[in-house]
Parts: C-alpha cells; sequence; structure tokens
C-alpha cells in the first residue's frame, strides 16, 4: 500500500509561512491556510486558504476539514485553537509549548526549572509591586508579559517616575522589568526535533539588532566553541523538557561577567534561521515541513559562511515616510555575486516593516 502524505494546515499567513510552504511544495506536499487575510504572503501560494479568525472555531473546523497535521508559523495563536485542533490531528508545535512562549513570566520560570540562567528581572502584575522595586534595577527595559515582538510592547526606564509613566503607557498590563545588561554579543539556536525524538541542530547566529528589530544574523558566530555548545545544550534540553515537536529557536545574551543568558524562545522557525535558505542543506522550513509530514530530519551543516541582513519597508521610502514610495534600486542592493534575495509578497511597504532579506555569502564554512 502507497502512504498518502497528510495536507498541512498552517495557522498564520506571515512571510514565515509563506516559506514554508515553498518548501513544502518542494517535498510535494500540501498546505492550507488559516489567516483573516485572504491575499497575505502566505495565502498568496497556499493550497488553500480558510479566511476567518484564528479562534474562530467554524475556521478551524474548516481546517481540520481540509488538513490531517496541524502547525503555526507565529506564536500568537489562541493556544486554546491548537487544543481545538488537536482533536483531529497531530499539532506541532502543542498548544502547551505555545502557551509558555507567549508570556515572558512563564517563560522564564520554564528557563529556570531547566537550568537555563537567564537575566535579573522583576514581574509586575500591578502597580502594588512597584515597591519592590530598587534604584539598583535600574537602567532597564519594561516588556509586557505578552504579545510583545520586534521591539514592540517594551520600553527602556531609568528611574521609579519613568518605570510609572512607561507602565501606564504600555496599558497597565501585566510586564516584567528587566535589567540592561552589558550585552557583548547576541546569539541565537534553532533546532528541530520530531516526533520520533530525533534533532538536528543548526549553526548559531551572531545578531545585530537595530530599534528591537533584528537587522543582520551572521554565521558562523564569534563566540568560543565551548559557548555555542552550551547554547546549543540549552536549547535541546528545552525542547526534551517541554516533549517538544518543531522547530525551536531559543535567543541568548553573552554578558562578560555573567555568562550565556537566555532571553526568549520561539516555538517556530525564526528570523536569524532564515540564512539556512541558502547556506544549509536543508533550511528551517523544510525541516518544519519534514517534522508535519513524518519524513526524517534532514543535515543542518553549515556550507559556508553567510550574512542574513532583513529588508525593512524603509528602504521604500528613501525620501522620508511621508515622501512618495519607490521600489529599491535592487541592483545597488544585491551583491551581484554569491548573494540570494527573498522577497515576502507583502503589497504595502511601511517603516520597520519586514519585506524580504538577503543572505550573502562571506566565504568558506
Amino acid at each position: 500500500m502507497v502512504s498518502v502524505s497528510p495536507v498541512i494546515g498552517l495557522l498564520g499567513g506571515g512571510q514565515l509561512g509563506r516559506m514554508m510552504i515553498q518548501a513544502a511544495h518542494r517535498l510535494g506536499l500540501q498546505v492550507v491556510v488559516l489567516d483573516p487575510d485572504p491575499k497575505g504572503p502566505a495565502a498568496q501560494i497556499a493550497d488553500d486558504v480558510v479566511v476567518g479568525d484564528y479562534a474562530d472555531r467554524a475556521a478551524l473546523r474548516a481546517l481540520a476539514e481540509r488538513a490531517q497535521v496541524f502547525t503555526t508559523e507565529f506564536e500568537n495563536i489562541p493556544s486554546a485553537s491548537i487544543r481545538f485542533l488537536a482533536q483531529y490531528g497531530p499539532t506541532y508545535p502543542d498548544a502547551a509549548s505555545v502557551e509558555l512562549a507567549q508570556d515572558r513570566r512563564k517563560e522564564k520560570t520554564l528557563f529556570a526549572k531547566a537550568g537555563i540562567p537567564v537575566g535579573p528581572y522583576i514581574t509586575l502584575n500591578s502597580l502594588s509591586d512597584f515597591e519592590i522595586v530598587k534604584r539598583s534595577h535600574f537602567p532597564a527595559i519594561l516588556k509586557t508579559a505578552q504579545l510583545g515582538y520586534d521591539g514592540k510592547g517594551q520600553l527602556s526606564v531609568n528611574s521609579l517616575d519613568e518605570l510609572s509613566h512607561a507602565f501606564q503607557e504600555l496599558g497597565s498590563v501585566p510586564c516584567v522589568l528587566e535589567k540592561k545588561l552589558s550585552l557583548k554579543a547576541e546569539i541565537s539556536v534553532v533546532i528541530a526535533r520530531n516526533a520520533q525524538g530525533h534533532v538536528a541542530v543548526f549553526p548559531a547566529a551572531q545578531n545585530e539588532h537595530r530599534d528591537g528589530i533584528l537587522h543582520t544574523s551572521d554565521v558562523p558566530v564569534t563566540l568560543p566553541q565551548n559557548v555555542v555548545q552550551q547554547a546549543e545544550q540549552h536549547v535541546k534540553t528545552l525542547a526534551l523538557k517541554l516533549g517538544y515537536v518543531g522547530v525551536l529557536a531559543l535567543e541568548f545574551f553573552w554578558v562578560e561577567d555573567l555568562g550565556l543568558l537566555a532571553n526568549e524562545m520561539a516555538p517556530r522557525p525564526h528570523n536569524s534561521g532564515h540564512y539556512t535558505m541558502d547556506a544549509c542543506p536543508t533550511s528551517q522550513f523544510e525541516q518544519q515541513a519534514r517534522i508535519c509530514a513524518h519524513i526524517p530530519l534532514g543535515p543542518t551543516r553549515l556550507q559556508f559562511a553567510c550574512r542574513m541582513t532583513n529588508l525593512l519597508g524603509d528602504l521604500w521610502f528613501p525620501d522620508g515616510p511621508n515622501k512618495p514610495m519607490r521600489e529599491p534600486d535592487w541592483s545597488q542592493l544585491v551583491p551581484p555575486d554569491d548573494a540570494w534575495l527573498h522577497l515576502y509578497g507583502k503589497t504595502e511597504p511601511r517603516p520597520g516593516r519586514k519585506m524580504g532579506h538577503i543572505t550573502q555569502k562571506l566565504g568558506d564554512a
């Protein structure tokens, strides 16, 4: 009997979903997308689209009628929706893992239980918690406990007075106050773990952020090999503790006096892993598709040193955000040799919006 590959049901219609669909199609797999936007980056190339809210039970049932296995492309999908879909087929990742990644308080508690160090922080659920904040906690960054990404939902604070104003500006919702640290480097590690417990680790990326948004990822990293191995072990430990199945990323800070500290996890392919599309035999997106289709994981070795650079919507407004938009001059932006341009199919460029990325070969691995 010939086995039939399952149809993948994808929650989310952004660029990560688009790149996963591209990888799935190369494997001969079909993907159905659930997204409120029928013309989003993923929906443009999906085999089928269910238009609806991620919490809409009717839309979820329609997805379940068309697919046999389910995955996500961003972590702010309601965990209740993932639990609902689990009645119809396996979900990679599971609802519990996504739920932990959605709340910085739960995430940091998870890291501590797994023996993964984190930087100094305080949980602030309401104004009454401010009495435990001391001057020594500043300077700091106040982050909403939920729904923050790419620099959103966070503000720098240098005093109790600034903290009070920032807390109100963020809506007086539960937050974590993280002490600012003197960072020597930021790195991330992406792994894939399948239902059989097999793990494939991608080479670590060294990241530079601008205004809270990832700007570049360089591979390989410049940190000592024992630090890289420690980071890889932390991610594998985390995946094992969660019983995680899917693609998982963990971001780290390297602080000279404190060593390697976990920042946050992402239960999905990660922006810093986009280089794998060009520099590794198997991309992070193909691993996600392989896991869903129960295909063995592919090799992850680095084939050449590279840099991934994000392309933001600002490039479409070279004369300023209030001036007319125009297409970037790609002949000037993309190196003529050993470079790969990836555009996400977004029709509305905006400052700070990720529109694509470039991977450039820097040398031999």
